[in-house]
């Protein structure tokens, strides 16, 4: 098989789909795999090592034109939509459920999308979750450094100094990535509260976090409430394939105490703040009546050596058998692959992509 690796064009991302240890494991398999020029240089991975691993050096076109089976990091950008067609397997984040144009894109193209993010087994969502661990303690270091005067915020420590009350910090969600948050700004000695709506998990959570953080049940009133004592407040909600539902609204905004501040975690999946819209690195932050948000939407690209070997490490058992076996085999013999399937042949097949976009071409199993 013809597979190809390429260099990610988003804002400040330098994630790399394949390192070269996976290129020469692809490659005594017996595959053909080509890497765009300088796709691994931000994530320490040099042109000569993919060389030397079997890879054929390209340019972005040539990448795009030779593979049969193409593997990203993150979902393609509106200049890379010519790139698809019908006889190509996209594997990659995609969050389609947020993504209206890209979901066309891969409809009209007739291109098999399988997508990170929806990729399920006994385990959980496999693919997400090392980048969800990554995201929930970034969120936290975001936070840090966003309370700073030195970046525009009202200039508190999270964790407070002797004779000094730590910050406050409000966690919406205690999945993977809410947990993470947690624990991370619970070591940097802030005040930390987890809200869930799942009885099971707050006794987890509970149990995990050691009564260091308060958890609680997530109702109107207590988010109310813990909104209005909040110095950060972190959306960490997530429901697989579907967008993000939105636990905090503009209303809610009046709530918050001066100085503030939103992250978005949640912000791929269309975001769990009302008020939410993408930012970069480049410019992360934004306010709306008066509240910072910051809503960066490849929050691990900011670590990518961490990042792409994380991500990688999961990813890689299933690019090889989409290689060895070829997608349609793989995914028919794979219940958990068959998951990751969002678009095939002009047609939408993951039921949470589907009710997002209810008017267009779907054909759910």
């Amino acid at each position: 098989m013809r597979i190809s690796t390429v260099k990610e064009i988003k804002t400040k991302e330098a994630r790399v789909g394949i390192t070269p240890a996976g290129v020469a494991v692809l490659v005594h398999d017996g595959h053909d795999v080509f890497v765009e020029r300088d796709a691994g240089t931000g994530a320490g991975f040099s042109n000569e090592e993919y060389e030397q691993a079997g890879a054929k050096l390209v340019d972005q076109a040539q990448a795009w034109a030779n593979a049969e089976l193409l593997v990203k990091v993150k979902e393609p950008t509106a200049e890379e939509y010519g790139f698809l067609r019908a006889d190509l397997t996209l594997f990659t984040y995609l969050h389609l459920a947020a993504d209206r144009l890209l979901t066309e894109a891969l409809l009209d193209a007739k291109t098999l999308g399988i997508a990170y993010e929806t990729v399920q087994d006994r385990t959980g969502l496999p693919l997400l979750t090392p980048m969800s661990e990554i995201a929930g303690r970034l969120a936290a270091h975001a936070a840090a450094t966003y309370l700073t005067a030195a970046e525009g915020g009202p200039g508190r420590l999270l964790g407070g100094s002797p004779g000094v009350a730590p910050c406050r910090v409000v966690v919406i969600g205690g999945g993977i990535v809410g947990t993470q948050a947690a624990l991370l700004a619970l070591g940097m000695q802030a005040e930390v509260t987890v809200l869930d709506t799942s009885a099971t998990r707050i006794r987890e959570l509970d149990n995990l976090l050691d009564g260091r953080a308060r958890v609680l049940m997530s109702d109107p009133t207590t988010l109310a409430r813990e909104l209005s004592l909040a110095d950060v407040v972190i959306g960490a909600v997530l429901v697989p394939g579907k967008a993000a539902p939105k636990v905090v609204s503009r209303s809610d905004l009046a709530l918050l105490a001066d100085g503030a501040l939103l992250i978005d975690v949640a912000i791929d999946q269309g975001g769990a703040f009302e008020t939410s819209r993408p930012t970069t690195y480049a410019e992360p932050i934004y306010e709306v009546d008066g509240v910072r948000h910051y809503c960066v939407a490849n929050m691990p690209g900011a670590v990518p050596q961490t990042s792409t070997r994380a991500l990688t490490n999961a990813t890689f058992p299933y690019l090889r058998r989409l290689a060895n076996l070829g997608p349609e085999r793989a995914v028919a013999e794979d219940p958990a692959l068959a998951l990751g399937v969002n678009t095939r042949g002009g047609a939408i097949i993951h039921a949470g992509v589907a009710e997002a976009f209810p008017d267009l071409p779907h054909d759910l199993i």
